[in-house]
C-alpha cells in the first residue's frame, strides 16, 4: 500500500502568523492560536472583530508575513520528505496568506481556506474549505487506498492526527501530549523524520 506524509503548517513548519501579527501590532489578544482555543470558529470570529476595531486590511497582515520565514530547519526537513514521500500541508490558514511563506518552502501542496473581503479590502468573514477539512482529507486519502501519517501541534490537528494510521505530535502543547501520550511526540525535526522512516518502511 502505498503511503503519504500530511503536516499541519502553523508552529510546524512556519512561524504563527497571528502571533507574529500580534507582535507587531502589540494586541496581545492576537496570540491566541488553536493551541489556546479549541474552538476554531470562537478563535476566528474574535480576530475578526479585534481587525475591524482597529481597521486592519489584508496588506496590513501580508506585509508581515511577507518578512516572516520559516521554521529553522523547515524547508530542509521538507526537501529530505519530499524525496521520501508524497506530503501535502493540511492548514487551518488562508490562501491569501500563504503564499509568502509557499514560496519559502519550495511550493508544496497546501489544502487550506480562503477569506472574504470588502471593497477596502477588510477581512469581513471567512470560508473553510470544508468544515474539519484535515480530517476528511485524511480519511479521504484512506479511502484511495493509502496509508497515512499525520504531523501536528494543535487542538485543530487532532481529528486528522487520530484519523491517520499513524499520528504525531510535533512541538505541541505539554497538555496535548500528557492527552494523548500514546502518541508519539517530537520537538527536533530529525526526531520528525525518524518517525516518519520507520512508518514509511514499515
Amino acid at each position: 500500500m502505498q503511503k503519504i506524509v500530511c503536516m499541519d503548517l502553523e508552529g510546524v513548519l512556519v512561524p504563527e502568523i497571528w502571533i507574529n501579527f500580534a507582535e507587531k501590532t502589540k494586541i496581545e489578544k492576537l496570540r491566541l492560536t488553536t493551541r489556546d482555543i479549541a474552538d476554531y470558529d470562537v478563535l476566528m470570529q474574535g480576530r475578526l472583530e479585534i481587525l475591524d476595531q482597529h481597521n486592519f486590511t489584508l496588506e496590513d497582515i501580508q506585509d508581515v508575513i511577507r518578512e516572516m520565514d520559516p521554521l529553522e530547519g523547515a524547508k530542509e526537513f521538507l526537501d529530505e520528505l519530499r524525496s521520501k514521500s508524497q506530503l501535502i500541508i493540511l492548514s487551518d490558514t488562508f490562501t491569501e496568506f500563504a503564499s509568502p511563506l509557499m514560496e519559502k518552502l519550495g511550493w508544496p501542496t497546501l489544502f487550506c481556506n480562503s477569506l472574504v473581503l470588502d471593497s477596502n479590502r477588510k477581512i469581513v468573514d471567512y470560508k473553510l474549505r470544508q468544515k474539519d477539512g484535515k480530517y476528511y482529507a485524511v480519511q479521504a486519502l484512506k479511502g484511495i487506498n493509502y496509508k497515512v501519517l499525520a504531523a501536528g501541534d494543535s487542538y485543530n490537528d487532532l481529528t486528522m492526527i487520530k484519523e491517520a494510521d499513524q499520528g504525531v505530535l510535533f512541538r505541541a502543547p505539554q497538555q496535548i501530549i500528557d492527552d494523548y501520550s500514546h502518541l508519539p511526540s517530537a520537538v527536533e525535526y530529525s526526531d520528525l523524520m525518524k518517525i516518519i522512516d520507520n512508518f514509511l518502511m514499515s
